[in-house]
Formats: structure tokens, C-alpha cells, sequence
């Protein structure tokens, strides 16, 4: 049971017109999902939640953001939603500019919503996981084709319009498992992979997860990185113009920037890139381990920055572009290297 009744919700939000969903969601103690339940039947509809059914339905809007988070970072792109692929336990768009990883599982409610704003209304699709989080949002903007939303909204409308939903307790993020008797397996393990891909199964194996693994796998698999060294190579790949890739996701969605980046800003405790068509936000504040990781690929090394909170939950990943040749390779390769590792600071 919801801690506030919807017209509760209501009232709140209505007192706080400019707060984000998600800061009244946590000052009021409840998801931020159920903020656009109470507004049902007004400025939002319940729509079908699984991705098969909200994804090929977004190409007709054209030009819209993508916006995907965690407790600690938020990535947006700009561009359109096509070339999407399902799969029963993932999905996959990759086009130019709209890169995601999909896990329909996690897709569990949605909204079309509609609020009044300053230059006409604004449009988006809000997708949360059982337990009321985000998941997933699609802003429409002023390029986006709008004449496409009556029917998107109708396509997808549910016949249970109710403004209260039925929630499942937030599942904590895993806690860190390694299992140092079985650490040369796992290393030659790393040694024997040829994908990134392949780290996953290998760690499941071995009844550890990523951070685990990490902490006990030591050189030349891992080096521990110093404190502000996400934010020295986010400064330092927008000096160089070396393009990345960064990863940036939760339990249903991860979204993927690639190319370089040019505006890197600081802000209080965030650090953004504010660059067209791609924005990232990261707290720096909420980085408790950060590593530097190489893993074998048919295409070469593929050296990555990974930071984690203090929970052991993973906020973002950082790589080169494989692709992108040689020299950018060999550029990027060069900013990892120059990043302090955490002995070295505390010596």
C-alpha cells in the first residue's frame, strides 16, 4: 500500500510544480512510478509495458531522447528509435545514434504522458520496473513528429486505467561475490576469452559477479584506480577528441554513447558532458571503487574504466572504440595508462 492516497500525490506535486519526478517521488517516500499513476486519467494513460509492443511503435515519432538511468548517472541521446531486435530474454536497438541493451523482464509498467509546459506540451513515455523505478524514458521534442501521438497512445492503452499500482519491494543491488580459491580459474579464464561477452559466464561459473572478480583478479587483468580518475579521463578524452564508449544502465535498460566528446562540466557533485545530442550526468560524490580492466577480444585488447558505489552496484563503464583504428586505440589506450592507480595515491 501506497504511503500517500493519489490525490495526496496530486496535491504534492502540485505544490512543487519545478521539482523532478524522481526527487518527489523520494521527499514523499514512495516510487516515482506511482507519481504518474496518481495523474491518470489526466495528464498520463497506462499503456502496455513490454518493449516488443513500445519499441517498433516509436520509429513514426522520428527525432526523440532517450533517457536512461541509475541511482548515479543518467545518459540521454538524441535520435531515432529503429532497427529494433526482440529476444525473449534481451533486446537490441543499434543505429547511428540510439544504442540499447533491453531486458523485458524488467518492463513492468508504462505511461504515455502528457503535462503542459511553457512552449506547448510535453510528451514521453515512462517505463518503470516492479518496484516503481525507472527503467526507461522517450521525450518527444520540438522536431519530434507529434501528429503520431494520439494513435501511439491509443495502440498501446490498457483497459486498467487505475491511479493506484500494485508494487513489488526494491530489490538491492548484489553485494560483491568473489571466491579467492578459485581466483587462477578465474584467470585463465580471462586469459582464454575472445569477447567481452564471455566475462559474465565466466563469473557465473565461478559463483562470482563482476566487482567480485574484480577485486581479486589483479594484474595484468586489473588495476584499482585512484579517486576523481573517472572524471581526469572524462577531462582528458575530451582534450584528446579519442572517441568511447560509455555503458550506463539498471536492471531493464543500458544505453551506449560512442564517439567522442567535447563539453565536459562540473557541477556541484556532477560531472556532464554536455554535448549535442548526448548529455551524461555522474555523481562523482557516490564513486567508491573505480578499475581499470582489460579483457581479450577477436578484435584486440579492450581496455575499459568501471566505476561502482559503495554498494557494489555498477554506475558506468568507459571503453574505447575497437573499431575506430588503430591510432584512436592506441589514444585511448594512452589515457587509461595515465591513470593513477589507488596504491600509487596512497603511498
Amino acid at each position: 500500500m501506497s504511503a500517500h492516497s493519489p490525490e495526496e500525490i496530486r496535491a504534492a506535486r502540485a505544490a512543487e510544480p519545478k521539482m523532478r519526478a524522481r526527487d518527489l517521488a523520494e521527499s514523499l517516500g514512495i516510487a516515482e512510478a506511482e507519481i504518474c499513476a496518481a495523474m491518470v486519467g489526466a495528464e498520463a494513460t497506462r499503456i502496455a509495458a513490454h518493449p516488443d509492443a513500445i519499441m517498433p511503435l516509436l520509429t513514426a515519432f522520428g527525432p526523440v531522447m532517450a533517457l536512461t538511468r541509475n541511482d548515479s548517472c543518467v545518459i540521454e541521446k538524441v535520435g531515432v528509435y529503429d532497427e529494433y531486435r526482440p529476444g525473449p530474454h534481451a533486446g537490441l536497438m543499434v543505429n547511428d545514434t540510439i544504442d540499447l541493451r533491453v531486458f523485458p523482464s524488467h518492463w513492468v509498467h508504462a505511461f504515455a504522458v502528457e503535462e503542459a509546459g511553457p512552449n506547448g506540451p510535453r510528451r514521453s513515455v515512462q517505463i518503470f520496473d516492479a518496484a516503481g523505478d525507472a527503467v526507461h524514458k522517450i521525450h518527444l521534442r520540438a522536431e519530434s513528429d507529434a501528429a503520431h501521438w494520439g494513435p501511439f497512445v491509443e495502440a498501446l492503452r490498457l483497459e486498467d486505467q487505475a491511479q493506484v499500482l500494485e508494487l513489488s519491494p526494491r530489490q538491492p543491488p548484489e553485494v560483491p561475490k568473489a571466491n579467492p580459491e578459485r581466483a587462477e580459474e578465474l584467470r585463465q579464464g580471462w586469459d582464454d576469452m575472445t569477447d567481452t561477452h564471455q566475462f559474465m559466464r565466466l563469473t557465473s561459473r565461478l559463483k562470482m559477479n563482476r566487482l567480485g572478480a574484480y577485486r581479486i583478479a589483479g594484474a595484468p587483468y586489473v588495476r584499482q584506480l585512484a579517486p576523481k580518475s573517472v572524471e581526469a579521463l572524462m577531462h582528458a578524452a575530451a582534450g584528446s577528441g579519442v572517441p568511447i564508449m560509455v555503458f550506463v544502465g539498471n536492471r531493464g535498460m543500458i544505453e551506449i554513447h560512442t564517439g567522442p566528446i567535447t563539453r565536459v562540466v562540473e557541477m556541484g557533485p556532477w560531472i556532464n558532458v554536455l554535448d549535442p545530442g548526448f548529455d551524461l550526468h555522474l555523481r562523482m560524490d557516490h564513486i567508491a571503487e573505480t578499475y581499470a580492466v582489460v579483457k581479450n577480444t577477436q578484435r584486440g585488447p579492450a581496455h575499459s574504466v568501471e566505476c561502482f558505489d559503495a554498494r557494489g552496484a555498477l554506475i558506468a563503464q568507459i571503453f574505447g572504440v575497437l573499431r575506430a583504428g588503430d591510432e584512436a586505440v592506441a589514444g585511448w589506450n594512452a589515457l587509461v595508462a595515465a591513470l593513477p592507480d589507488l596504491e600509487a595515491v596512497a603511498a
